[in-house]
C-alpha cells in the first residue's frame, strides 16, 4: 500500500489495522513526500546550529523549557527524553493498535512539518513491514502533551533499547532488530520529541474500537430483527415514510436494514390479521430511532478519527521556506502550538462509548421482553416446562449485569482533566483512556448479543413450522449448527460463549452484507 501523507482513507486504515491477521499490510511511503520531509529537517538543522533558544531542539521539555541545552548534548537530550518518558504500566497494547500507531506516526511525520530526517520514517515503516510489535504498556497517557509514555515505549524499541513482543514473549529490541536487518534508530535534534509528541496512540485505540465494533453492530441488527420475528412484532415501525419525516440519516438507514432483514417472513405474515396488539414495546419498534442515533454518533466519530489519522499533532511545528513572503518565512520557522492535545479524540471516544452502551442496553431490553410471556406470548423464560426448568432466567441476569457495567464505563473521560508537569500542562484530554475503555465495552455487548441470539432463536423454534425471512433463517441456522434448542435446562455458559463467538466473528455481519442495495455503516464492505 502506498502511504500518502495527509490522504489516508478509512478503508486504508482498516487494512493497516488488519484485525485477525498476523502479517501487516506492507507500506511504502509516497516518494512525493520526500522534498517536504527534507525541507523541514533542514529548518531544524539550522535551528540546532544557531544560537537562538528553540523549544524541542536546544531546550528542556515541559516545565523545563527554559533550560538551555548545549550543542554537544542535543542528541543526548533526545535519547534521554525517550528513556525518561518510557514509564507506562499495564497490559501491552494489541498488535493492530501498534500497526496503526507505526503507520500513522510515519504518515504524520512525512507531512513535512515535524523536522525529522527520512531515516526516522523509514525505520517506522521497516518495523511495521517486518510485522514487529513494540512492547507498549497500555496505561500512562493523559492525552496531552501527546501520548508521551506509549509513544516513548514504541520509540525506545526502534532505538534498540526497548522490547518487542514476539509471540507471547518480550524480547530485547536490539536482538529483534538485528534479526530483521533493521538498524537501530539514532536520534538527532527534535526527532525524539516529534516521535512522542502526538495523538497516535489514542487515535489508534479509538480506530481499533471503531473497526472492532463495526461487525458487532451489524450482528446487532441481524439479532434485533430475529427478535422482532420471535416476538411476532410488527414491521410497520420500519416504514420508510415514518423515518423520512424525521430526517435523521442513521435512523433512516437502520429502518432500511430491518425492512430487508424481515422481508419474506412467514412468521410476520401469519400475524398480519387477527393480532390484537396495537403497538410493540419500545425495544422492538424504536430500534431505528435508538440504534440509528448510535450509528450517527459512530459515523461522526469515524470522520473525526480519519481527520486525526491524517493530522500533524506534534510540537513545535516546522514550516519550511516557501519562496514567498517576508524573509523570516523564507528562512523557515518553528512555532509552538497545541495540536498534541487529543480533545477531538477524547470527545469522539466518549460519543462512541455512549453509542456502544446503548446498543447493548436495548439488546438487554429485548432479552427481557422475550422471557416475559405477558409481552412476548412465548413460554415463560423461553422454556416449555417453566418451574421445573428456569430456561433463560439467569442468562438474562448476566445480560443485565453487562449492560449495567457498560453504563458505568460510558461515563465521559474527557471531563476528568488533571494538571500535570508542575501545572504547565494544566488541562489534558484523557483521550487514551477514553479510547482504551471501549474494548471491554464492546466485549460486553458481544456477550449480550450472544445471549439475545440464543433467546431469539429459541423463540423462533417455538413458532415452527413457520419460517422467518431467508436472511434471518440463515442466521438461525448458523447458531443451530453448534447450539441446539434448550427445551430442558442444561449447562448454558458454553452456548453463550459459542453464540458470542459467532457475533464477534463477523459471520452474522455477513448476513447483513449479503443483502442488496443497503447503505454501508462507516466503511465500504
Amino acid at each position: 500500500m502506498l502511504l500518502r501523507p495527509g490522504q489516508l482513507s478509512l478503508e486504508e486504515l482498516q487494512a493497516i489495522h488488519g484485525l485477525g491477521h498476523d502479517r501487516p499490510q506492507p507500506l511504502l511511503m509516497d516518494p512525493a513526500a520526500l522534498p517536504a520531509i527534507q525541507a523541514s529537517a533542514a529548518v531544524v538543522r539550522r535551528a540546532a546550529e544557531g544560537s537562538e533558544a528553540v523549544y524541542g531542539v536546544n531546550t528542556g521539555f515541559g516545565k523545563l523549557a527554559s533550560t538551555r541545552i548545549s550543542e554537544a548534548d542535543l542528541a543526548t537530550l533526545q535519547w534521554n527524553l525517550i528513556r525518561s518518558h518510557s514509564v507506562g504500566v499495564g497490559e501491552p497494547l494489541a498488535a493492530p493498535v501498534l500497526r496503526l500507531m507505526l503507520a500513522m506516526k510515519a504518515a504524520s511525520l512525512a507531512r513535512g512539518h515535524s523536522g525529522v530526517r527520512p531515516v526516522v520514517i523509514d525505520t517506522l515503516l521497516a518495523v511495521h513491514n517486518a510485522g514487529l510489535v513494540p512492547y507498549v504498556p497500555s496505561q500512562g497517557s493523559v492525552g496531552a502533551s501527546g501520548d508521551l509514555a506509549p509513544l516513548s515505549h514504541m520509540t525506545l524499541a526502534l532505538m534498540g533499547e526497548g522490547e518487542f513482543v514476539v509471540g507471547n514473549t518480550r524480547r530485547p529490541a536490539a536482538e529483534v532488530l538485528r534479526e530483521h536487518g533493521i538498524a537501530p534508530l539514532q536520534l538527532q535534534a527534535k526527532e525524539g520529541l516529534a516521535l512522542i509528541n502526538g495523538t497516535q496512540t489514542s487515535a489508534a485505540l479509538a480506530l481499533h474500537a471503531l473497526f472492532s465494533f463495526e461487525p458487532v453492530l451489524e450482528a446487532a441488527l441481524v439479532v434485533g430483527a430475529l427478535t422482532v420475528d420471535a416476538a411476532r412484532g410488527s414491521d410497520g415501525p420500519f416504514d420508510p415514510r415514518i423515518h423520512a419525516l424525521r430526517g435523521q440519516p442513521g435512523q433512516i438507514d437502520v429502518a432500511q436494514y430491518y425492512r430487508q432483514l424481515l422481508a419474506g417472513s412467514a412468521i410476520r405474515k401469519s400475524h398480519e390479521e387477527g393480532d390484537d396488539r396495537v403497538q410493540d414495546p419500545y425495544c422492538l419498534r424504536c430500534q431505528p430511532q435508538v440504534v440509528g442515533a448510535c450509528l450517527d454518533q459512530l459515523r461522526h466519530a469515524a470522520l473525526v478519527l480519519l481527520r486525526e489519522a491524517n493530522a500533524v499533532t506534534d510540537n513545535p511545528l516546522v514550516f519550511f521556506p516557501t519562496g514567498e513572503g517576508p524573509s523570516s518565512t523564507d528562512r523557515g520557522a518553528m512555532i509552538s502550538g497545541g495540536n498534541f492535545h487529543a480533545e477531538p479524540v477524547a470527545l469522539a471516544a466518549d460519543a462512541m462509548a455512549n453509542a456502544i452502551a446503548e446498543v447493548g442496553a436495548i439488546a438487554e431490553r429485548r432479552i427481557a421482553m422475550l422471557i416475559d410471556s405477558g409481552v412476548s406470548r412465548l413460554p415463560p423464560f423461553l422454556t416449555p416446562n417453566a418451574g421445573l426448568n428456569s430456561g433463560f432466567m439467569i442468562a438474562h441476569v448476566t445480560a443485565a449485569s453487562l449492560a449495567s457495567e457498560n453504563k458505568s464505563l460510558a461515563h465521559p473521560a474527557s471531563v476528568d482533566s488533571l494538571p500535570t508537569s508542575a501545572n504547565q500542562e494544566d488541562h489534558v484530554s484523557m483521550a487514551t483512556f477514553a479510547a482504551r475503555r471501549l474494548q471491554p465495552m464492546i466485549e460486553n455487548v458481544v456477550h449480550i448479543l450472544g445471549i439475545e441470539l440464543l433467546a431469539a432463536a429459541q423463540g423462533v423454534d417455538f413458532l415452527r413450522p413457520l419460517r422467518s425471512s431467508p436472511p434471518l433463517e440463515q442466521a438461525h441456522a448458523m447458531l443451530r449448527a453448534t447450539c441446539p434448542p434448550m427445551m430442558e435446562d442444561r449447562y448454558l455458559a458454553p452456548d453463550i460463549a459459542t453464540a458470542s463467538a459467532l457475533v464477534r466473528s463477523g459471520r452474522l455481519a455477513g448476513v447483513l452484507r449479503g443483502l442488496e442495495g443497503l447503505p454501508v455503516l462507516w466503511t465500504p464492505v
